[in-house]
């Protein structure tokens, strides 16, 4: 392996390369790259400094400009956003004020967290629309980008992560006495939470909400993450105590809206993204889940659940369309078998599809996630 001076001298002249679209000034005149530092192993770090009106795909490409180099194993980069005093924003004169049944905008524990670059919840007020399966292939695809990802599995009467990456057995308990901490499974390169590696396959979650919430907020500080580059959290279905529990516990960086085409869906999913903004968390986006399924045999499409219903949620609710992923065999066939659709059937049409979502919303989050910030 080339030494490490040799490596981020390289890597400086190839950011030199990476320009912004509007401006032509490269990331590094820009003063975009700071504090560029290469490890042993050959992973190269640095901060990006990016800007409200800057592309999201200068990160991208700053990233991908750096891993072609010889001799760097990964580019680890921790995207820094404008901030404009705090870490959500202060109410204006032109805000009502908090009315009975209205939610006070949460205000998250500063370092509960800490390590964890970037949280995003997978959500939807309606349940049955694949949540699990989606947040599932996500962390997967990120992870297989080179980020490192953790996946938390809120959906503590559904726990379905485990059976999803096909882990089984009981987490490892480190530190003494008092200071417990809770070391994360792993799997398909994702560390994973869920309560379902804590109680047995057929027992089930028969619990109080508070109880919920307390469990969820254990998940968040007492397990020990580490670094990661992004934790997904797959919520469960509804409005209710695990999505409050979460806005006011963390700073999250945005949801993500899963729906199926149909109108009974779609009309619970906009109540869950009027959750998400109610609590002053950015939606990322909507993603359309079983858009669609084409005979194996015969090759005829059929829209089983209608269509164009996420599409159409999207636009009339202002967020992004992240995308649609097609009703495929191979998402079931690689959820029974523990392993998820973007690794083992990353040429399916759902497997694509999968991979596309996941690099929109990292691009979101670079780009977008100052709307909350």
């Amino acid at each position: 392996m080339k030494d490490i001076e040799t490596i981020k001298k390289a890597a400086l002249a190839a950011l030199v390369e990476v320009r912004h679209p509007e401006t032509g000034v490269n990331v590094v005149e820009a003063e975009k790259v700071r504090d560029l530092e290469v490890s042993e192993d050959g992973v190269v770090r640095f901060l990006f400094m990016l800007d409200a009106d800057d592309p999201g795909t200068l990160v991208r490409e700053s990233r991908a400009a750096v891993e072609r180099l010889d001799g760097v194993t990964r580019a680890r980069i921790d995207v820094r956003l404008p901030r404009t005093g705090g870490d959500r924003p202060a109410a204006t004169a032109a805000e009502p004020a908090h009315r009975p049944g209205t939610v006070p905008s949460p205000q998250p524990a500063p370092g509960v967290v800490a390590g964890i670059h970037h949280i995003v919840a997978v959500s939807s007020g309606k349940g049955g629309v694949g949540k699990s399966t989606v947040a599932a292939n996500l962390a997967a695809a990120l992870a297989a980008d080179g980020a490192s990802v953790g996946l938390l599995d809120a959906d503590v009467y559904g726990p379905n992560i485990p059976l999803l990456f096909g882990v089984t057995g009981r987490p490892r308990v480190t530190g003494t006495r008092g200071q417990e901490r809770i070391v994360p499974m792993e799997a398909h390169g994702v560390r994973l939470m869920s309560i379902g590696f804590l109680m047995e396959a057929d027992q089930p979650a028969i619990m109080r909400g508070p109880l919920v919430s307390g469990i969820l907020k254990q998940f968040l500080e007492q397990v020990d993450w580490g670094e990661l580059d992004y934790l997904i959290v797959d919520m469960p279905p509804g409005t209710g105590d695990a999505q409050l529990s979460l806005a006011q516990t963390i700073a999250v960086d945005g949801a993500v809206m899963v729906t199926t085409p149909q109108e009974v869906s779609t009309a619970d999913v906009r109540r869950g993204i009027k959750m998400w903004e109610r609590v002053r968390t950015p939606v990322l986006g909507v993603l359309e889940n079983m858009a669609g399924f084409v005979c194996p045999s015969c090759g005829d499409h059929h829209d089983i659940f209608g269509t164009g219903g996420g599409e159409r949620l999207a636009a009339e609710t202002g967020v992004d369309f992240l995308g649609s992923v097609p009703l495929d065999i191979e998402v079931r066939r690689s959820g029974d078998d523990g392993a998820p659709t973007v690794l083992v059937s990353a040429d399916s049409p759902a497997g694509q599809a999968f991979r596309a979502v996941a690099g929109r919303i990292a691009e979101s989050i670079a780009a977008a996630v100052h709307v909350g910030a």
